[in-house]
This record gives C-alpha cells, sequence and structure tokens, in this order.
C-alpha cells in the first residue's frame, strides 16, 4: 500500500495548491461528493464490469491513461493511439506501473472486451487499440458527472457547453489525465484514503462508504456512519466478506474508523474528521484538475470555431 501522510500532501503545479484549498474549505463540498459517490455506485450498477476493473487506483489512473491516447490517436497514423508502448511512455516519469503490469492492464482490457484493435493496423507487432463503445459511454458519463458536480458548486454551466458541443470532452479528458497522472498528490493519496483506493476494488468500497456518513459537520471529531453491513457490500458489489472486512481492518487499525457497542444491538461506526478531510483534499485536487482542462478545452474549441 502507498500514500503520504496527511501533513505531506502537496501539488507540484504552481498555484493549484490554494485552488485545493479553496475547494477543500466549501461548506458545499462533501454533500455534492456524497451525490457524486452515489452516482459511481448507479455507473457500477450499469456498467459492473467496468467499475469493478477501475476501482483500484493504479488501474484507474492507467484507464484515464488508456483513453486519453485514444482522443489523441492522429487517423492519418496508424500505429498512433494505444499501445503499450504509449502507455508507457506516457506514465514514464511516474512509478505509477512497469511495463508488464501495463502490458497486463490493456491484456485484460482486452479479455473483457472493453478495448479492441484498430481495424486496419500495418503492424502484426504492435497493434493500436481503441475503446469499445461500452468503454466510450462509460467514460463519457463518467467525464459528465464530474462537470456536474463542478457546476452544482459553482452553479457553472459546464453540462451545458458539454452537451452542446462534444469536442469539449474529447480535448478535456486527456489533459486532465496527464495533469492527475503528473500529480503525485492525486496519484498518491493521504493513507488514510489509500489503504482503500490502493486495493482491489477499493474504490468502490469507498464510494459506497462515503454516502452512508450522516453528518456533513463533524461532532467532537467524528462523523457517524449509517446502515453499514459488510454481508450487503459482499453481495452488492460481488466480493468476498473477507476482502470487504480486511479493507475495514485496515482503516480500523490506523484508528481513523471503529465501533461503538460493537457485540450490542447499537452497532454504530464512526469515522475520524481527520478521514473526511483528507478525503475532500483529495478530490478537490482532482476536481481542479478537471476545472482547468475544461476551461482549456473551451478555450481551444473557441479558437478552432473562429
Amino acid at each position: 500500500m502507498t500514500g503520504k501522510p496527511s501533513s505531506a500532501i502537496d501539488t507540484d503545479e504552481t498555484g493549484l495548491a490554494s485552488e485545493v484549498d479553496l475547494f477543500a474549505a466549501n461548506p458545499a463540498l462533501f454533500p455534492i461528493l456524497q451525490q457524486g459517490a452515489r452516482h459511481m455506485i448507479e455507473l457500477y450498477d450499469h456498467f459492473p464490469r467496468v467499475a469493478r476493473l477501475v476501482a483500484a487506483q493504479q488501474k484507474w489512473l492507467l484507464t484515464q491513461a488508456a483513453y486519453s491516447l485514444h482522443l489523441e490517436r492522429d487517423p492519418s497514423d496508424p500505429l498512433s493511439g494505444i499501445t503499450a508502448a504509449r502507455l508507457l511512455d506516457l506514465i514514464a516519469q511516474t512509478s505509477l506501473a512497469s511495463r508488464n503490469t501495463a502490458t497486463a492492464f490493456l491484456a485484460e482490457l482486452r479479455a473483457y472486451k472493453l478495448v479492441r484493435d484498430v481495424p486496419g493496423s500495418p503492424s502484426k507487432r504492435s497493434r493500436p487499440l481503441e475503446p469499445t463503445e461500452i468503454s466510450h459511454e462509460a467514460m463519457s458519463l463518467w467525464f459528465r458527472a464530474q462537470m456536474r458536480s463542478l457546476d452544482l458548486i459553482d452553479q457553472g454551466g459546464r453540462v451545458a457547453r458539454l452537451e452542446a458541443d462534444p469536442d469539449v470532452f474529447r480535448y478535456a479528458q486527456p489533459i486532465a489525465a496527464k495533469r492527475l497522472i503528473a500529480d503525485p498528490a492525486w496519484r498518491e493519496p493521504p493513507l488514510s484514503i489509500s489503504c482503500f483506493v490502493w486495493t482491489e476494488y477499493g474504490g468502490l468500497i469507498l464510494d459506497d462508504f462515503i454516502t452512508r456518513i450522516a453528518n456533513a459537520e463533524a461532532e467532537d471529531g467524528r462523523h457517524w456512519v449509517e446502515d453499514l453491513r459488510f454481508s450487503e457490500l459482499s453481495s452488492h458489489y460481488s466480493l468476498s466478506r473477507t476482502h470487504v472486512r480486511r479493507l475495514f481492518a485496515r482503516a480500523e487499525a490506523q484508528g481513523w474508523i471503529g465501533w461503538l457497542d460493537r457485540n450490542g444491538n447499537r452497532n454504530r461506526i464512526w469515522v475520524t474528521a481527520d478521514f473526511v478531510e483528507d478525503y475532500k483534499r483529495w478530490q478537490s485536487i482532482k476536481f481542479c484538475a478537471l476545472d482547468r482542462a475544461y476551461k482549456e478545452a473551451v478555450r481551444l474549441v473557441d479558437a478552432g470555431a473562429r
């Protein structure tokens, strides 16, 4: 498991840290994050294979990287697009994945029919791949959901612009993906978050957990969690109870979550305010990158229109 202590979270891009601070301090943010997490659960229910595949931080980043390569594909260059070599080039400056991991990831995408060979490739050695229709739909819906969350924060009109001009998505996704891949503060979340998201399917469980937090404002340094049952999580997400228990046991061992009267009739679960603040700040890094990418994409689209 990787990750940083909360105090070590920072960003490298000039001015971004202050933007992240503003996002994280917004009192409207946490309810919006909960709404976004509920939407991610809906996407899981609609695209369970896709959601399970990217429900760990490494695979999420690799998916964003691969999709950005597709959107930047040059139709006049039959060898451009998604290949293992290009994917490695994109992540070369990070410790995100080895050559074997990147190659195995693309093989997994192919096996699940989430990518396919680009028709007419002249090379048998390096066959570019392209997303299938289900991958396009899932990524488009994910991006739209992020824009909707940003609109809720500042009453912007991103979703309306996105629906009016799909080219905004085509420009913005690669910009955001590269920024997030390059940003160690997003790649390596604080330890409280990484104990979930750097584990297989941990992102799914974290999203579900966040939706169950009852009080947006902490009480005596704690938030209370409602209706959390390992058996239901196991059944909903087709995971073993052992795997689910292990995820929460790690967080409990570090003191981020706990139980009151665990063996009694009232099985109340709490999570620390620090855990929630870590989550808010980590998600704010993503929102800032997406917002900057959106604005840059709009400028590019508008410049092209002129």
